[in-house]
């Protein structure tokens, strides 16, 4: 006979929640293993002693992690979806029926408390990490990512016109009441005659915005950049270290889309070896690729006590030969294939970087001066100059390190270790937008994907030591009933023999 199935609500039913969420459920694990306490007295400082009771730092917190974990970038939607799981529901603490707090609230929370709220959040599960023996932190892998800002290229301006917008209203608003000008009638035959000055399109055409003189009203903070493959744009920068034994995020910051990694790098090694720290855990090895080598990152290495594996620039030369000059290390000076002597004469900055020094050498001009190969060697002025880096011993250096065994394994290993990492946090932890505005903010959403990254790894690793106790139990059980079986046989051959004596 078929079946048909009637559905009519229940008037009265009983109902708890935590009976219908699963004991290996992510959440339900997630809610035993995390301690959020601490965010009372942290976030206390946010909020008056009068008013209107604000929304639970915990739950404002945990809400913030669904959002992230799920890879939902809006406040809205993480509202609704929390409101339909059952598992989140028990997760954040509330019961079917009961309302959850308005999607406004989360964006204005967010921004009320600092950087360092969501940093301790980091720390806090970055410490489970390590008490779980997952971390070892003594070798990192550094790399960066450009993420886009929530701002459009097009909505750029020119800095000076902003700064002299009070100026701009106030002649506006004198002029207000001017008659206004009517533009007189050409002549005739005048109408299609050029203008004197030339073509007014040309002068009307924008010039393309770039950093040094646009800037965004609605971002200050975002930067004009881009790298091969992806389109000029608005970006933030996200610098990263991973821990290469287990692939834990050990340091995440947001930076400036146009700051370079070779400047990034000095400020990075100060926080991850404190990071590392407070574990009792000395950092030792930083892996990292050719965007990160100057003079001023290896020394901050030094400074920091880490020996680093960082290939030289490419257009770095250790020597000048194939160029036909040798150095002479005796008087500091190159030597040409025709015996001419250009001397040390000066160190210059860079121009688009004052921090990195350059060592001058040249000729003299009467020593060029009847040289045949004067007009393929010599510059315009009639002698020849070499620039080498202020830095080349720190550069030799590091290149022997790169190109030894272990440096051939490092560069692979680098690789295969943190640029995984951030494809995981750009596609499934909500990191392919920042949806904030400004660089703090933008740090928050930064920390916050690394927090639901090590969240998911811990408790992968969390479950995989159930999975093994419940395995050695089961192996336990088996091996009990083998031996109660031989037993068996051995007693039931016993009492047949002893049976088969007495007759």
């Amino acid at each position: 006979m078929q079946g048909k199935k009637t559905h009519q609500e229940s008037l009265f039913i009983q109902f708890q929640l935590s009976d219908y969420v699963p004991a290996d459920n992510f959440y339900r694990r997630l809610k035993s293993l995390l301690d959020l306490d601490f965010l009372y007295p942290t976030t206390l400082k946010y909020y008056g002693k009068e008013g209107q009771k604000s929304i639970d730092p915990v739950v404002f917190m945990k809400l913030m992690l669904v959002g992230y974990l799920e890879n939902i970038n809006s406040d809205r939607q993480i509202v609704v979806s929390s409101g339909m799981r059952m598992d989140i529901l028990y997760f954040l603490g509330y019961d079917l029926g009961q309302e959850l707090p308005w999607h406004s609230t989360l964006s204005r929370t967010r921004k009320l408390y600092g950087e360092e709220t969501f940093l301790e959040l980091f720390k806090q599960v970055l410490k489970l990490c390590i008490n779980n023996g997952m971390i070892n932190g003594k070798r990192q892998a550094v790399d960066s990512a450009l993420i886009p800002a929530n701002a459009a290229k097009q909505s750029m301006v020119e800095r000076i016109v902003m700064e002299d917008a009070s100026v701009f209203s106030r002649e506006l608003n004198d002029n207000i009441e001017d008659e206004p000008v009517v533009p007189k009638k050409p002549k005739e035959g005048e109408g299609n005659k050029p203008d004197k000055q030339g073509d007014p399109d040309k002068k009307n055409k924008k010039v393309a915005p770039v950093n040094q003189t646009h800037y965004s009203p609605s971002d200050p903070d975002a930067r004009l950049t881009t790298k091969p493959g992806k389109p000029m744009r608005l970006y933030y920068r996200a610098q990263m270290s991973v821990d290469t034994a287990s692939h834990c995020i050990t340091y995440i910051q947001a930076f400036k889309g146009n700051e370079a990694d070779k400047t990034s790098l000095p400020i990075m090694l100060p926080q991850i070896a404190g990071n590392m720290a407070e574990h009792a855990i000395q950092v030792e090895e930083i892996l990292a690729d050719t965007g990160y080598s100057s003079g001023k990152a290896i020394r901050a290495l030094t400074a920091n006590g880490m020996k680093g594996y960082i290939p030289v620039p490419g257009t770095y030369k250790s020597s000048r030969e194939d160029e036909g000059f040798t150095y002479d290390a005796n008087y500091d000076r190159y030597v040409c294939i025709m015996g001419v002597h250009l001397t040390f004469k000066r160190i210059e900055s860079a121009y688009d970087d004052p921090t990195v020094l350059k060592r001058i050498y040249e000729s003299n001009i009467s020593d060029c001066k009847n040289c045949p190969f004067k007009e393929i060697c010599a510059n315009k002025k009639g002698f020849k100059k070499l620039v080498d880096s202020a830095d080349k011993q720190l550069y030799e250096y590091m290149q022997r390190r790169v190109e030894s065994p272990k440096g051939k394994q490092m560069k692979a290993l680098r690789s295969s270790t943190v640029e995984p990492v951030f494809g995981s946090l750009i596609n499934y932890t909500n990191l392919n937008r920042i949806n904030a505005k400004g660089l703090k903010q933008a740090n928050k959403c930064m920390l916050m994907a690394a927090v639901a990254y090590n969240i998911k790894k811990l408790l992968k690793c969390k479950f995989k030591p159930l999975i093994a106790a419940l395995t050695t139990a089961i192996i336990d059980l088996e091996t009990l009933f083998n031996q109660l079986s031989r037993l068996g046989r051995a007693y039931k051959q016993s009492y047949n023999a002893n049976l088969h004596l007495s007759f």
